[in-house]
């Protein structure tokens, strides 16, 4: 391990701020490569905006081990994992806005051949994690790597029963954004992908970011990587990601990222009004605050100001996304390493942005 990491890991630099900023960049590198050693990350991309401007954009270690080819944050392709639930979100927001879908409908309204559960769930119940479909059963379903589209996958566990009444607990669920990914391409009648590209990617000119194909090559793409019992980063088993796109199959670079991360400070393809309804925590029946809006996990800063963030984990990879609207600040990291606790890091860069 030490000859694996003893170099340095500041690659490909690319960097734009102002005079002003030096002290505080140099901080977060060195916050960065301690990070990247600890954890035994081979490549990691951050990139950082203020005001919709890149303040730092950065690239560390490699992205293909054998060819030491290193990270370059604008080129360097990664699975963005769960923060691809914030790009559902997102276009379930404009077909929100397009009169498409009623956030307060019954999911069966645009589902109705969906099996019949004990209660009626609505569509903002499911993209807020309420509803009572159930998560990953074990490792084996996360893993899978059977190459299917949306509504095979549905088949997964689309006849289990709900794990509660609707609206009175919540839970954590990719399986939810699976079933949402279809009410959307339904009622859309556009398939899923090519929605995303065409109502969110296209416009915020996110031209590296795309849904996964498991077997269709993509150039730039890192290898990715998990530890193995010596602590070594290996190659990580194949993983299709294709049935739960919405809700961890998107590839994308930190750069591109960032401009979708923007659309939560200035909206340019979804309504205030819309966003605003993103944006605020979902409450169970007794009033509790969950904590999570739709697509994204809501908290308050180191400044007590707003906080919309989600992190991400996925077969090689591990993300989080971080928006601080009052502040204008939009700070993402993507590596190619699994299992890897991104919200720790996520806070320690907020402390060096933020103050």
């Amino acid at each position: 391990m030490k000859l694996l990491f003893a170099p340095i890991f500041l690659f490909s630099v690319f960097i734009t701020v102002a005079q002003t900023e030096p002290a505080r960049i140099q901080k977060a590198q060195t916050i960065a490569n301690d990070f990247l050693k600890k954890e035994h990350i081979p490549g990691m991309a951050i990139s950082v905006s203020h005001n919709g401007k890149l303040i730092w954009s950065e690239g560390f270690g490699y992205s293909n081990l054998k060819t030491k080819t290193p990270v370059k944050p604008n080129e360097t392709i990664f699975r963005i994992a769960s923060i691809s639930k914030s790009v559902t979100a997102v276009t379930l927001g404009k077909l929100v806005d397009d009169g498409i879908i009623d956030l307060n409908e019954s999911v069966y309204y645009y589902l109705p051949d969906y099996p019949v559960k004990k209660y009626d769930f609505t569509v903002k119940q499911l993209a807020g994690n309420i509803s009572g479909i159930r998560h990953y059963k074990n490792n084996k379903e996360y893993a899978l790597n059977k190459k299917m589209g949306i509504t095979e996958g549905l088949n997964l566990f689309k006849q289990d029963p709900l794990l509660w009444k609707p609206g009175t607990k919540y839970r954590y669920s990719s399986l939810g954004f699976v079933l949402l990914s279809e009410v959307i391409q339904t009622a859309a009648k556009i398939p899923f992908k090519n929605l995303v590209c065409d109502s969110v990617f296209s416009p915020l000119k996110m031209h590296h970011t795309s849904m996964e194909f498991s077997d269709a090559p993509v150039q730039n793409l890192t290898n990715f990587h998990k530890l193995n019992i010596a602590g070594k980063p290996v190659e990580s088993k194949p993983v299709s990601n294709e049935y739960k796109v919405g809700a961890g199959g998107f590839l994308s670079t930190s750069e591109d990222i960032i401009l979708f991360g923007n659309e939560f400070i200035t909206p340019k393809i979804i309504t205030q009004k819309t966003l605003s309804k993103l944006t605020t925590s979902q409450r169970l029946g007794n009033g509790y605050k969950t904590g999570y809006g739709m697509g994204l996990s809501i908290r308050t800063s180191i400044n007590n100001t707003p906080k919309y963030y989600h992190t991400g984990g996925g077969m090689g990879s591990s993300s989080i996304l971080c928006v601080y609207p009052d502040e204008g600040i939009v700070i993402c990291v993507l590596t190619n390493l699994s299992g890897v606790s991104m919200v720790e890091f996520g806070n320690a860069l907020e402390e060096v942005f933020l103050k």
